[in-house]
């Protein structure tokens, strides 16, 4: 086996010069003669902007300029003045119907508040200074006068009757009421239901906190009439896109996007800013480079937060205990604004997967999207996915329970076995192993031991539970088909482009985008193993509008199925190259040649040219003078799936509930994944773990609470609480191999399973140890402390 190849650990390249210091992010990034930006916030969740006085903000030391909404005017064509027209706002690209075919109502977002605020948080003005702190000094000097209106922040109030509107016209606050499955079906389904079992969810907000706050420097070279943007990014090419075509900054071959090392982004780095048009925008009006840098409580009030559904959810079964059919209605709320990817997450990224991994008849689901006055919601690790999972395994968990079957009997008699599996929510899964993965997790866990485990708990005054969630995902969102007839912007495909160079080196130009994964060690395994060279002559460049050809960026657990089966092609193309250079070289028949460990070899002779020999006789031209071949070696490609990718699995968490403090102890967690063909375990693994991480974090730790007034209340780290390495017990991690058949490479996302998967499964072990089903997320000590007391009374009775 190659050891650098396709399946070996190999330690992540691009580690050394993170863990020394020497990764550069857009902070680290100076400009000559960059001035730096200070947005002024609103202190209000809804109020009418009466007037704006920046008189003594623009006389205060060091002050470049101060503008407001009514100042981010269009530039007229080859001038520098401005029109009156306004610059475009921000985007919604995914169009979704509501189920009287109405198009969802996209309220405006400008750059900088215009006549409202809409949450605390919004964007009123922004003040440039020589330095960061004359612009903070100088924005505490603007005065705003603000007419306080009513604001409406929970999700299950946003429809009732009477509540404040948060966009003007848009009545009871509703973005759209869409709906997916067939409702007939399903209600005689219930209707001949033998058992109905019915639960209220809520899944709770959450701020995605990347290690990095967002950044980015706008930047104008007026010789050129050219644009340039630093930023924290997950995919510059669409960032580019949406700045151009719709925000009307630049044409797309005048503005250069470029999102260097990125400290994490978990979805929140996906969406195009306010802070980076403005910061382009102002480097424009004067002629200076200007920069933004995010502070951590900036962070909690302005990225886009993720989650925030309230749901019914109803789950019908026959007498032998098959599931007939399931039912949601969902309220997700959106924000204050729609967000670039907002509409897909709670409609086709999460009823698409409310069959799980069973094979359930019929299926009706309801999204009513709501308008608040608290921050978008959008994309957060999982997207939709975590959302469904949680209904559907909590509803699983708990019709177990009142049918008095074992929870893991239920779900196994319930198991999808055959594929193609068509759902009744548009999903076609195509290969997939439900049956072992339980099994190989159950074996990991010792489950056999539960019951010896529980009674020595209950021994020194403790609860134990066990909790199971089989989830299922779509990922490698791509298929530009499948997304373009769901209401998408554009298509999802990506592309690469291979270039060899004379001495044989290789770079790779990708359009993912790395930010925590690993790309430039697992794509540079795949070109080792495909072409048979030594990693270390493999280079990845990514993140530059300007070095690669247009890409769809980084989300949904893409990179590998859709980037890396871009690469393959690519490489295959390369390969075939090599082997018309090499017979060209060698005298020989092209079909004569072999490609393998490296080299080329005419069959059944002992001639033969390592790669790197081929590489550098393509471009000596003259050889090739009369005959049907270019020189040199460069190959490109694009990758547009047919499918997603379905990875799946079980994973069983196992803890201890002290009932007297509420304090809840993870003991055991077994973890085994489907992600189908694995490039490099090690990472995979390393995946896996933090987005358990994450999912824990949600199920016992952190909600984003906005006050009665629209104050978030959770709006630091004293607030708002992140899970710690003491939190977790070592992770038992097992995977079991169904190939993707949709992609060359077998393979299937592998970067949100873990927070897909794991809280329902703590909040079913919660559940499990105490007894009965009223525990809410995050179940702090204090909720499962009141409900390890209920749960007593209960008992009691």
């Amino acid at each position: 086996m190659n050891q650098t190849g396709i399946g070996a650990r190999v330690p992540r390249l691009e580690d050394k010069r993170f863990i020394t210091g020497k990764g550069r992010y857009t902070d680290d990034i100076g400009r000559p003669g960059q001035a730096h930006a200070c947005f002024l916030r609103s202190p209000h969740a809804h109020a009418r902007l009466q007037a704006i006085d920046i008189a003594e903000a623009e006389r205060a030391p060091g002050v470049v300029a101060v503008f407001t909404g009514a100042d981010i005017k269009k530039f007229a064509p080859d001038s520098d003045d401005l029109l009156e027209e306004d610059l475009g706002g921000l985007i919604c690209g995914w169009m979704i119907h509501s189920k009287d075919g109405s198009p969802m109502k996209a309220a405006a977002h400008p750059v900088l508040a215009k006549d409202r605020v809409r949450y605390v948080g919004d964007h009123v003005a922004v003040v440039i200074a020589e330095t960061l702190r004359q612009a903070q000094d100088a924005a505490e000097l603007i005065s705003v006068d603000y007419e306080i209106l009513p604001s409406v922040t929970e999700t299950a109030n946003a429809r009732a009757d009477g509540a404040p509107e948060v966009h003007e016209g848009i009545g009871r606050n509703t973005v759209f009421e869409w709906e997916l499955g067939d409702r007939a079906a399903t209600e005689a389904a219930f209707d001949r239901a033998a058992h109905v079992t019915t639960l209220d969810l809520v899944n709770n907000r959450l701020v995605p906190n990347p290690m990095e706050p967002r950044a980015a420097i706008g930047e104008y070279d007026p010789g050129s009439d050219q644009f340039t943007l630093h930023t924290t990014s997950q995919n510059p090419h669409v960032a580019r896109l949406i700045i151009s075509a719709f925000v009307g900054m630049a044409p797309e071959h005048k503005l250069r996007v470029v999102a260097p090392d990125v400290g994490g982004g978990f979805g929140s780095k996906i969406f195009v800013y306010a802070e980076e048009v403005v910061c382009l925008w102002a480097a424009r009006r004067l002629k200076r480079p200007v920069k933004w840098a995010c502070e951590r409580t900036e962070a909690f009030l302005c990225d886009a937060h993720g989650r925030d559904h309230v749901t019914r959810a109803q789950l019908a079964t026959d007498k032998d205990g098959r599931i007939t059919a399931l039912r949601v209605h969902t309220t997700a709320n959106l924000g204050a604004y729609l967000s670039t990817f907002a509409s897909s997450v709670p409609t086709y990224l999460y009823a698409t997967l409310l069959s799980g991994q069973y094979a359930i008849p019929a299926i009706h689901a309801e999204v009513d999207a709501v308008y608040t006055n608290t921050a978008p919601v959008d994309a957060y690790r999982g997207a939709g996915r975590p959302e469904a999972t949680f209904v559907v395994e909590r509803l699983v968990e708990v019709a177990a329970r009142e049918l008095g079957i074992d929870p893991v009997e239920f779900r196994r008699r319930n198991f999808v076995t055959s594929f193609p599996h068509q759902t009744p929510v548009i999903m076609t899964y195509d290969a997939g192993n439900y049956h072992a993965a339980l099994a190989k997790a159950l074996d990991l866990h010792d489950v056999k031991g539960l019951a010896a485990r529980k009674a020595q708990s209950r021994a020194r005054g403790r609860l134990r539970g066990i909790g199971y969630s089989a989830y299922i995902e779509a990922c490698g969102i791509a298929p530009s088909q499948a997304v373009g007839s769901l209401g998408a912007g554009v298509g999802l495909w990506e592309s690469a482009e291979v270039r060899v160079n004379p001495t044989g080196d290789i770079e790779v130009l990708t359009g993912s985008h790395s930010h925590g994964q690993g790309h430039e060690t697992t794509f540079a395994q795949l070109v080792s193993d495909r072409l048979g060279v030594p990693i270390g002559t493999v280079k990845i460049v990514h993140g530059d509008t300007d070095k690669v050809q247009f890409g769809m960026g980084t989300y949904g657990s893409r990179s590998g199925a859709v980037g890396m089966s871009a690469i393959h092609k690519a490489l295959e193309k390369i390969i075939a190259k090599g082997r018309k250079v090499a017979a060209h070289v060698m005298e020989a028949a092209e079909g004569d040649i072999e490609f393998r460990d490296g080299r080329f070899s005419v069959a059944g002779t002992d001639k033969s040219l390592a790669f790197g020999e081929m590489a550098l006789q393509a471009y000596i031209a003259h050889k090739f003078s009369g005959q049907d071949l270019e020189p040199g070696l460069k190959e490109g490609a694009f990758w547009d799936p047919t499918n997603f990718t379905f990875p799946a699995g079980v994973h069983i968490c196992e803890l201890e509930i002290d009932p007297e403090t509420g304090v809840t102890t993870i003991e055991r967690w077994t973890a085994v994944d489907d992600f189908g063909n694995v490039i490099n375990p090690m990472i995979v693994e390393g995946q896996v773990h933090g987005g358990i991480a994450q999912g824990v974090g949600q199920a016992l730790l952190e909600g984003a609470r906005y006050d009665e007034d629209g104050q978030l209340v959770t709006a630091s780290f004293m607030d708002y609480c992140m899970p710690r390495a003491l939190d977790f017990p070592p992770f038992d991690i097992g995977m079991t191999v169904t190939e993707c058949p949709s992609n060359p490479l077998g393979m299937k996302g592998c970067g949100e399973a873990g927070a897909i998967a794991s809280p329902p499964a703590v909040i079913n072990a919660i559940t499990d140890a105490l007894g009965h089903e009223n525990v809410t997320m995050p179940a702090t000590s204090a909720v499962v402390w009141r409900a390890a007391q209920a749960g007593m009374r209960l008992a009691a009775e």
